[in-house]
């Protein structure tokens, strides 16, 4: 801008600027660039992803959020995408894949109405009505589950861990994950952080189990202590039981050795005193959140007592809840009402490492799964499924509705969309429609995956659809098949979610026509009193992506 003969910089000269068709290019091309990152893991036959870390750690999965967070991605409009994976794992634990998936499609879809001349904003407005009009849709499909109807959880449970490292062990974890969410459920709620997923490496993965319990990593301090304790009533204590040193630098000053013997003996007075404490209590077993002293332990472990110390604070939570125990911080208060109680303690120790397990805790509020497997990846991998699943039980557990999986809900909305899509008019509807074969992307990626031929297995579906809105494709035979019947089913949290953040993600993106970004080098012919205003810009939108 020239005034008077001078230039007046409105932007500060050094940041860069992208405008119109050439930023809407730039952000859909990072947006699909993240799309074909995930989109090849999508379905029961999709491919893993190989993560190395700079210090050579390696990840092996498919699952899209681990894939997503573990990669660095730098593009802004690129980590929205994967705020749509994050705000997916958070609400609903699984569907992140097809919503970066449905993403990228909508962008690319818009990418092509844009160049024929439709305005961002009618694409935007277009899209906003198909998602709301899908959503509606969802909702007439969705099958209603609840908390007795046990077998259907488990189906949900197993078609999210369908396609993983242990999809071959997938009864055996979705029956596990039913068991603990339901054990935690209360008031219409499940919440997962009462559920305890603890590792054991070097055993087999069938030998996974689910402890209506707590499991720690912990033992008795005493290596001579007896491997089992039936029906122990436990002491939670969150003091130390040990001699505390003073507060300031104090000094004995002593005229003969029996003062020294007689001091000696008031401090082992004092710490029996508490162990005492903890016997008249009728407390065969206790946990420790401080530090214990050798002798208060060696003089409970001496009358039977199971003791350790140096509890997690977490972990003193678990245990309350599990075990209906009280954590007291004054031993002195310690009365048989705050004592927990469990059917059994028993300890799985190696010297001094191992585990103790407090079973058959009888309306324990807290539980616990132990993962195990052969090699810390196999557990590393058992841990994102038995995750995925808890979360999808969660979902239907709390919400009570399911639709069927294998791209028949996507299908069946978008032929639905189809029809809506002409009651709407004018140039919305040729959105309404490019959302509609967005939708279809789910399926079409699923049956690419899976070696199919992706036209082919489309056109199946959608003639299936005429007769049976839970068509989807079964992956083994190629053929449209009721998904409910073969027990294929998704929590509609699952489906509104996706349909919700990737519709949302893509207006967000059409919406932005121009981007500032830094430039690394500085302009020293540049006056500061020539600049009427400054940006302080956005990070370069190249899309480096590294682990």
């Amino acid at each position: 801008m020239d005034k008077g003969g001078q230039q007046i910089y409105i932007i500060d000269p050094r940041k860069e600027q992208t405008k119109g068709r050439d930023v809407l290019s730039m952000n859909i091309a990072a947006a699909k660039a993240v799309a074909n990152i995930v989109k090849s893991t999508l379905g029961p036959r999709g491919m893993d992803k190989m993560l190395v870390n700079p210090l050579g750690d390696i990840t092996i999965t498919n699952d899209g959020a681990t894939i997503l967070h573990d990669i660095s991605i730098e593009h802004p409009t690129a980590k929205m995408l994967v705020e749509v994976a994050k705000s997916l794992e958070s609400s609903a634990g699984d569907g992140t894949t097809s919503a970066v998936v449905f993403t990228g499609a909508l962008l690319e879809k818009a990418e092509g109405l844009i160049e024929n001349g439709v305005h961002p904003s009618v694409v935007v407005k277009g899209y906003r009505l198909a998602a709301e009009k899908a959503v509606e849709i969802l909702e007439d499909l969705a099958v209603t589950a609840g908390e007795g109807d046990r077998d259907l959880l488990v189906k949900t449970a197993r078609t999210s861990i369908t396609g993983k490292a242990s999809e071959k062990y997938s009864r055996l974890i979705s029956e596990l994950c039913v068991d603990a969410v339901l054990a935690i459920h209360e008031d219409g709620k499940a919440d997962l952080k009462h559920i305890i997923l603890t590792k054991d490496i070097g055993r087999r993965v069938e030998d996974t189990e689910y402890v209506e319990g707590v499991v720690l990593d912990k033992v008795a301090l005493d290596k001579n202590f007896s491997l089992k304790v039936v029906n122990p009533n436990i002491a939670l204590i969150d003091a130390p039981m040990e001699t505390e040193k003073t507060a300031n630098k104090a000094k004995l000053q002593i005229s003969a050795v029996s003062d020294i013997e007689n001091f000696l003996k008031q401090e082992d007075a004092a710490l029996f005193e508490m162990a005492d404490h903890i016997i008249r209590a009728g407390a065969n077993a206790v946990f420790c959140s401080k530090g214990m002293d050798d002798k208060v332990a060696a003089y409970l472990q001496s009358r039977g007592i199971y003791a350790t110390r140096r509890v997690k604070n977490d972990d003193m939570q678990h245990l309350a809840d599990a075990t209906g125990g009280r954590p007291v911080r004054n031993i002195k208060e310690l009365t048989e009402k705050e004592l927990g109680h469990a059917g059994l303690l028993e300890q799985d120790r190696d010297d001094d490492q191992g585990k103790t397990y407090l079973r058959d805790c009888k309306g324990a509020k807290s539980v616990s799964i132990v993962l195990r497997g052969g090699t810390e990846h196999v557990v590393d991998n058992l841990e994102r499924a038995i995750d995925d699943a808890l979360r999808v039980v969660k979902c239907v557990v709390e919400d009570g509705k399911v639709v069927a999986g294998g791209g028949a809900s996507e299908m069946a909305v978008a032929l639905s969309l189809r029809s809506y899509a002409s009651s709407v008019g004018g140039r919305e509807q040729m959105a309404i429609t490019a959302f509609a074969e967005a939708l279809e992307e789910i399926p079409r990626t699923i049956a690419r995956n899976a070696g199919l031929d992706a036209i082919d297995t489309i056109l199946n579906l959608r003639a299936k659809h005429v007769e049976n809105k839970n068509a989807g494709l079964n992956i083994l035979t190629g053929a449209a098949e009721d998904m409910l019947e073969k027990g294929v089913v998704d929590p509609l949290r699952v489906k509104v979610n996706s349909i919700k953040a990737g519709s949302e993600t893509a207006a967000m993106v059409l919406r932005v026509d121009s981007m500032l970004r830094a430039q690394s080098s500085s302009m020293q012919d540049v006056k500061p009193e020539h600049m009427a205003s400054t940006y302080d810009g956005m990070s370069a939108p190249g899309l480096n992506m590294r682990r």
